[in-house]
């Protein structure tokens, strides 16, 4: 009697399957993904001669995208805005924070970043504004000396600045 049970339970389980019979694995198209867009930082541009925050998609979110940036609008159409860095090439920064040594903790720090450019002409305040506030929104940077290294001629120091002193 106990294997009869065992046999109709056996069956009914049999009868009571999904119906549906495996396949083959199937390609059905590309998974589904997300693009994410490169980070959007904020530049310091000109309108109506004073300084305004304008956002500016970078590579990434160092101090030196954002600079390439804002070099970079000077070739673009800027609309009511303007840029007193015409004329004016990024070469590149430096900064004077020592590398983190091995042993080392890493506390936030302060330190003065060199901004290298190139160009002809004036300097303006406004145009030296852009480039000091544009890298001081990273905030491990005290001051911002500004050097200028023509062809042909000894670099020139323009001066070491902070923001709030240019605004």
């Amino acid at each position: 009697m106990k294997t009869v049970r065992v046999l109709v339970i056996a069956a009914l389980l049999a009868v009571a399957a999904c119906g549906i019979s495996p396949t083959d694995v199937q390609d059905r198209g590309t998974a589904p993904t997300i693009r994410i867009p490169p980070p959007s930082k904020t530049i310091y541009l000109v309108r109506d001669g004073e300084l305004t925050l304008e956002p500016a998609d970078v590579e990434d979110d160092t101090v030196e995208s954002l600079l390439g940036a804002l070099f970079a609008a000077s070739s673009q159409p800027l609309g009511d805005r303007d840029t007193d860095l015409r004329g004016f090439t990024y070469l590149g920064i430096k900064d004077s924070l020592n590398p983190v040594q091995r042993d080392e903790m890493q506390l936030p720090r302060t330190s003065t970043l060199t901004v290298h450019i190139r160009g002809q002409g004036t300097l303006t305040r406004l145009g030296m504004a852009q480039i000091v506030c544009t890298a001081q929104q990273d905030a491990a940077y005290e001051q911002v000396k500004i050097v200028r290294d023509n062809e042909n001629r000894p670099a020139k120091v323009e001066g070491r600045f902070r923001c709030g002193d240019l605004k």
